[in-house]
């Protein structure tokens, strides 16, 4: 299943395809981004305008991290299964349909259902457009610079998503879902003439309907319970019942799983620890950022009184480092590898967080909050390219979609996890009455020291990694030989 395309010219640079190639995947991932954080912005219009209650408006955002957290793992395998460039272009389709319903849809049901379809195809373009540049792209130098560039697109994409929804909500909440519209459909047909043909992976065991609808399920379940529990309770029979449900699918799937002969996940490749590093460091750097990002909006908004286009502005120095970094990241990739990077970024993370602590009700933006965004920005612009490289090096290629299907379950969970997690703890600090200003203040600090304490457990997983290390560049060794194969299908220890 190699790609046809030439990775470069004779002379080193990348032919003009293979760029073509690379900025249609960028432009899927952008998307993804984008759409998610354009319409929290546009959230008191849309209820305003479509009459929607607090709990319906909720469900505009966790219907689209329902189906793109639920549904990542069967798009990683299908990739694998149907060709990632077919899985990927119809996906792709399916996102800009549901784009354009979204933005002409008059009534809440509609419009979250819209918001659960494009989640949902997400989940099959997020890992088959990974998976297509990990198998086009050869492991080494010109991988790494693919990945810094499409993964530093989605950053770019979340932080240009909230000028634009300052921008556009003025005009109209309904242009913010139309925007990916057009864009996604550009890419569509540039993909369409771009993009490599694949072939089918054979799958002597045929398909692994039991591992998928249980895989499915259990992640469909684990994301619904941990959007719901802030609002009916962590401690609730519902959440209980809930999040024991999800451990016994979860151990079903497992024992499926190792006696499946095409399982929708391979466990042997979790036997790599930096395959395992690369997951939970995923898991806590979305988790710790988004926690933050949140926190940071309603501080910016509801206490200091800034607009939304305000607000984004203020986000905008770390996007924007992001973004400039995007060529180069690559380079230090190849020279540091990913290990010290990852740790390095993680640490950056945490000292942005710390620093954000000094926050109060008339902050000097330059010298209170810019310096964490600066922070957080290079600790962006470092660690989520590293973990996309460490997660799919050393990967055969045959497993490339499953991998980038965990990877991204990985991020989804994460951030909707403990996303959870800090909204519960200000709730709980929150004052009886919001009229005094420094008592909500005040109810965010414990939520702030709980983005930082992600992050730090983030950090001493990935220093982990550094045991032993003299230098040279992290390789993940997390190939299916077929003996191990062979035991794994038979259900062998």
């Amino acid at each position: 299943m190699t790609s046809p395309l030439t990775h470069s010219a004779p002379d080193g640079r990348w032919t003009p395809r293979l760029w073509g190639t690379l900025l249609v995947l960028c432009a899927a991932m952008f998307l993804d981004a984008l759409d998610v954080s354009m319409v929290g912005v546009a959230l008191p219009s849309i209820g305003a305008d479509l009459g929607l209650s607090t709990s319906s408006l909720q469900w505009i955002v966790s219907g689209y991290i329902l189906g793109y957290g639920g549904l990542l793992l069967l798009g990683g395998r299908a990739a694998d299964l149907l060709g990632r460039r077919q899985v990927f272009l119809v996906a792709l389709g399916v996102f800009a349909v549901a784009s354009l319903l979204g933005g002409l849809v008059d009534s809440g049901p509609l419009l979250i259902a819209s918001r659960f379809i494009k989640g949902l195809s997400a989940a099959f373009t997020a890992p088959a457009g990974l998976s297509i540049i990990t198998t086009t792209f050869p492991e080494g130098t010109l991988r790494n610079r693919a990945l810094s560039i499409y993964t530093t697109c989605g950053a770019a994409g979340y932080s240009m998503g909230l000028v634009f929804s300052g921008l556009l909500t003025e005009a109209s909440w309904r242009l913010t879902m139309l925007l990916p519209a057009p864009i996604a459909l550009i890419a569509l047909v540039a993909g369409m003439r771009l993009l490599p043909r694949t072939e089918r992976e054979r799958s002597r065991g045929g398909y692994d309907v039991p591992g998928a609808v249980l895989g499915t399920g259990s992640m469909l379940l684990l994301v619904f319970t941990v959007v719901q529990a802030p609002e009916v309770g962590w401690g609730s029979g519902r959440t209980v019942v809930s999040f024991a449900a999800v451990v016994l699918l979860l151990a079903v799937f497992v024992a499926v799983e190792r006696r499946s002969a095409s399982p929708l996940i391979r466990l042997g490749v979790l036997r790599s620890g930096a395959q395992v590093r690369a997951q939970l460091g995923a898991l806590t750097f979305v988790g710790s950022y988004i926690g933050f990002q949140f926190l940071v909006t309603l501080y910016m908004q509801q206490l200091l009184g800034w607009s939304a286009l305000h607000t984004a502005l203020a986000f905008l120095p770390a996007g924007a480092l992001v973004a400039l970094s995007a060529t180069k990241v690559g380079a230090v990739i190849d020279r540091f590898g990913t290990a010290r990077l990852i740790v390095l970024g993680f640490g950056l993370m945490v000292t942005g967080y710390v620093l954000f602590l000094r926050i109060d009700l008339d902050p000097g933006y330059g010298a209170v909050i810019l310096p964490t965004m600066l922070l957080v920005g290079s600790g962006f612009a470092l660690t989520f390219p590293s973990l996309n490289v460490q997660a799919t090096n050393g990967v055969d290629e045959h497993e490339q979609g499953m991998v980038s299907g965990l990877l991204n379950t990985s991020v989804q969970v994460g951030g909707a996890l403990f996303l959870a997690v800090v909204t519960a703890v200000v709730t709980a600090h929150a004052p009886a009455r919001a009229a005094d200003p420094q008592a909500v203040l005040d109810s965010y600090r414990p939520g702030l020291i709980v983005v930082a304490g992600i992050a730090v457990v983030g950090l001493l997983i990935s220093l982990t990694g550094l045991r032993g290390r003299r230098g040279g560049a992290s390789v993940v060794v997390a190939k299916s030989t077929s003996r191990e194969a062979e035991a794994e299908r038979v259900g062998a220890p």
